[in-house]
């Protein structure tokens, strides 16, 4: 069969080697919300130690909060630097640079404790914040670069499926029965190194995507070989390679920031791309799940921590059904019913949370609701947001549409990270409805804008908005 025969050990081996990026990034996501308190605790006895005073409450929040979330900001001003990265260095160079941020990180937050200085802590989680924002987009431009069209979103979505794994790792690694306890917690932060210095034991051995070498750095000959290692067949690479020159033959070679802004092919892609992950960061997966699900929790539950666990879980459940469906349903389908029932659900959440002073029973409905808004996510708009960017535009400008998807979905999370206690403050129950609207707002523009773009080539895709330039 045509499409067995495309998987050779090297592509596979690639894109492992590039997903162990996520992989860290979901880790130091999933760990910091069991060990909060422990950490707390750490500022405020490093704080008593300097100045003879505990900190207020308020001041520990405040720094706590500014801890997790600078991690986000991080990423933002690291989103900044994907397309230099990736057009000067090619794709999988710049990934095992970005990666030296992480391995640096990681030793600056073990650091911390031994050091008994908060900021180098918060300092750590900033570094390791730029580490975030380049490699989420790096590593989908050289996945699909790499892959074979019929292939291409399966192993984007690895990327997503990577991330969950890691933060359902940080979360059983933070609980207090493993390592998230006073002696071990900075033992426990520095963990991500094994992911971190495993990748750079795998990818220097990885091909160069061979549409770079080809289209960006004009060499033939070489993009030639990496994809003769990438496909295993020298028929299939002849045909790849014509159809990559036929594609180079009417693409521009430089687009700089302001043509990309200007081109009038690029804007509906642009808009479907800031739309879909807009849609994907304001759904309130971030918001409800990962950042305050615990406490969420806790008001009811005792068990918060272990029913946190079992969010990581669907969490990594559903990464993978959208795995084993994103080149069967497509990718349309799978946005439309993410945004869908992430508008429903978070429709529901309203109703159960505002009544639920008044009928204590629904707490169970609560935790169901947020498992399925978690299995929505995950089904579409966690991964498509990550990797449409990539397949909308041509090779110009993809590295500046994943710049700023990188740019979108971590601002998102900053953002949201830091509006979503006021928010709750003030509007209650009805902060879901918020997350409703921008759910459907998602789901319209999808359902009117966004082609299929499921084993169709770059060019067939881009093709496809040329004509609304014409």
């Amino acid at each position: 069969k045509e499409a067995e025969s495309h998987l050779t050990a090297t592509l596979l081996v690639s894109v492992l080697g590039a997903v162990l990026g996520p992989l860290q990034i979901g880790y130091h996501t999933g760990n910091v919300n069991a060990p909060a308190r422990i950490i707390e605790e750490f500022f405020n006895s490093t704080w008593r130690a300097r100045h003879n005073q505990s900190m207020s409450d308020h001041s520990l929040t405040l720094l706590w909060s500014l801890s997790v979330s600078i991690k986000d900001f991080g990423a933002l001003l690291g989103s900044l630097g994907v397309k230099h990265l990736a057009d000067s260095y090619g794709r999988r160079n710049s990934i095992l640079i970005a990666n030296c941020l992480s391995v640096a990180a990681a030793c600056i937050m073990f650091a911390s404790k031994a050091s008994g200085s908060f900021e180098v802590l918060i300092l750590g989680r900033l570094v390791f914040g730029l580490f975030c924002g380049l490699v989420m987009s790096l590593n989908q431009l050289y996945i699909q670069e790499v892959s074979p069209t019929n292939l291409r979103g399966a192993f984007a979505t690895l990327n997503q499926v990577s991330l969950a794994s890691g933060i359902l790792i940080g979360m059983v690694a933070g609980l207090e029965t493993t390592l998230g306890t006073k002696s071990n917690w900075a033992m426990m932060l520095s963990l991500s190194l094994i992911p971190a210095l495993t990748q750079y034991l795998v990818l220097p051995f990885c091909p160069e995507s061979p549409r770079y070498l080809l289209m960006n750095q004009g060499e033939e000959r070489k993009a030639e070989t990496a994809l003769l290692r990438l496909r295993g067949h020298a028929d299939k690479v002849s045909s790849e390679l014509e159809e990559m020159k036929d594609e180079a033959a009417h693409t521009l070679t430089r687009v700089t920031v302001q043509d990309f802004l200007r081109k009038r092919s690029y804007r509906q892609p642009i808009l479907i791309v800031l739309l879909v992950n807009l849609g994907s960061q304001l759904s309130g997966f971030n918001a409800v799940i990962i950042n305050y699900s615990t406490k969420m929790f806790q008001a009811k539950f005792d068990e918060a921590k272990y029913l946190t666990l079992g969010v990581g879980v669907v969490n990594v459940t559903f990464t993978l059904v959208a795995f084993f469906f994103m080149e069967r349903a497509g990718r349309r389908k799978l946005l439309l019913i993410g945004f869908l029932s992430i508008g429903v659900c978070n429709f529901l959440m309203t109703i159960v949370d505002s009544v639920l002073h008044l009928v204590p029973e629904l707490q169970s409905l609560q935790v169901l609701l947020v498992f399925c808004v978690v299995s929505a996510y995950e089904l579409g708009p966690g991964p498509i947001s990550w990797f449409i960017a990539a397949e909308l535009f041509d090779q110009p400008g993809r590295p500046i549409a994943m710049a700023l998807t990188s740019m979108v979905n971590w601002g998102g999370k900053f953002v949201l990270a830091l509006l979503f206690p006021p928010l709750l403050k003030i509007c209650g129950a009805y902060v879901y409805l918020i997350f409703t609207a921008v759910a459907l707002l998602a789901f319209a523009v999808t359902w009117l804008r966004l082609p299929e773009t499921k084993g169709r080539t770059f060019d067939d895709i881009a093709e496809e908005f040329r004509g609304a330039e014409g």
